[in-house]
């Protein structure tokens, strides 16, 4: 295990450019691809680039509110203290390594966004804490857990075809979470990802006498210092204006609010999508938080481990849009559906789904490129929907253990960079996907 960790951790520091780099080259690959294999000439290919560059927007808020409301949430006290808690009882590197994995996982299937911070804020708790816990591979550790949100509550996938009126209904109908993440066959993944990958991480940990890289406590500390002016935020206690700043009451009312407005939405038949989750999450936090203030200090704060997603999801949106006027998504699904019957699909969904998500890396912009291709040979073939759509689905948190995109917000949680963790996530990504093939291949016989 050392020499194989080693291996694709040196091949990462050597090789690996930085996420915007990396996107810009994705975006260049992909202009090629659409000229050479598609023969789109090269004033459409730059155009469609163009268009969808700002096509995205909207959702780029909602992966940033998202992220940020993850944040505070996971930084809120209670938690805090629950992570100090659990903390206190860990006194090896392995259990640290394990205990990080294990929050990211349970993190990301509660709520993808809530699952990129929470790991990544237990994971620097634990380094603090435990001695001779290497750092760069407790950060790997937590954000693994991020695949699991592909089995999760907020899989994207799922809770859109189960949502009555989206956009395939015509053509798949209404698939219900029972069919998908709460099937036998999807628990039992969700599983065997917890119990396994925790394992994993644990094993690539160095050996006594290897080279660690430690957490310095000093670096740490000035890493957590609020930025200047943060503290003038609470002010003079004594004025009107600092006593409303401050008031526990006006969290508690307007929190409240927000509850209420998500205990009627569902009570009169809402559907569950992503402006609800952050919208919930949203006013829980004001809860947690308990002042106006601390909460607006915690978003501060999330705020700078969103830079990175918001220079870059443009840029995918114009990749993907690319994507999509070329031609080349269906060409990459086609070259494995060719060669698909029913009880197979889904394994070539999963694999087909893991190269398109380099190019698409969120889940519903991958859907909405991929899902026709898929529900359309699922359908001619005679293969389950749902377990084509749930291929995709896992296709897409497969790659995100090797796509440079969804790290940025541990490594802007952990001031490390992207060569320092990929080689361990390299590792990880081949165990999970040992595991999600093999459910696709067991699931149509049963």
């Amino acid at each position: 295990m050392s020499k194989i960790t080693a291996f694709f951790t040196e091949l990462m520091r050597k090789y690996l450019p930085d996420p915007f780099v990396f996107a810009i080259m994705l975006t260049l690959l992909t202009m090629v691809l659409a000229f050479a294999v598609e023969s789109r000439p090269v004033n459409l290919v730059v155009q469609d680039w163009g268009k969808g560059f700002w096509s995205l927007l909207g959702f780029t808020t909602q992966m940033a509110v998202i992220l940020v409301m993850g944040y505070v949430l996971a930084a809120a006290p209670i938690v805090n203290r629950f992570m100090d808690k659990i903390a206190s009882h860990v006194h090896t590197p392995r259990q640290a390594i394990i205990v990080a994995t294990i929050v990211g996982c349970v993190g990301s299937y509660l709520n993808w966004g809530f699952g990129l911070v929470i790991g990544g804020i237990m994971a620097r708790k634990l380094a603090l804490k435990v001695k001779g816990v290497h750092y760069p591979l407790i950060i790997a550790s937590a954000y693994t857990g991020f695949t699991m949100y592909s089995l999760g509550f907020s899989a994207t996938i799922p809770v859109l075809i189960s949502t009555k009126g989206h956009s395939f209904e015509g053509t798949m109908g209404l698939i219900p979470l029972t069919e998908t993440i709460f099937s036998l066959p999807i628990l039992l993944t969700s599983l065997a990802v917890l119990i396994a990958l925790p394992l994993l991480n644990a094993a690539m940990h160095p050996k006594q006498g290897e080279k660690v890289v430690e957490l310095d406590p000093v670096t740490a500390a000035q890493d957590s210092k609020p930025a200047a002016g943060a503290g003038d935020l609470l002010g003079d206690e004594k004025t009107l204006a600092s006593r409303l700043n401050n008031s526990r009451a006006l969290s508690l009312l307007i929190g409240l609010c927000g509850m209420g407005y998500v205990g009627l939405h569902f009570y009169n038949g809402g559907n569950l999508d992503l402006n609800m989750i952050n919208f919930f999450i949203l006013f829980l936090g004001v809860l947690l938080l308990k002042t106006p203030m601390q909460y607006v200090e915690k978003v501060n704060e999330g705020v700078r481990t969103i830079g990175g997603i918001i220079l870059q999801f443009p840029f995918y949106a114009g990749i993907m849009a690319i994507m999509h006027g070329s031609g080349l998504v269906e060409s990459i699904a086609h070259v494995f559906v060719s060669i698909s019957s029913a009880d197979t699909l889904p394994l070539w969904g999963l694999i087909s789904s893991f190269v398109i998500n380099f190019f698409a890396p969120s889940g519903g912009g991958h859907w909405v490129l991929q899902g026709p291709f898929m529900i359309d040979a699922a359908t001619t073939l005679g293969a389950s929907q749902a377990q084509t759509a749930m291929s995709v689905m896992l296709g897409n948190g497969w790659n995100d253990l090797v796509q440079p995109f969804w790290i940025l917000p541990a490594l802007a949680l952990s001031k490390l960079k992207l060569k320092d963790i990929m080689g361990y996530t390299v590792v990880s990504m081949m165990l999970v996907g040992a595991i999600y093939a093999a459910t696709m291949i067991i699931w149509p016989h049963l």
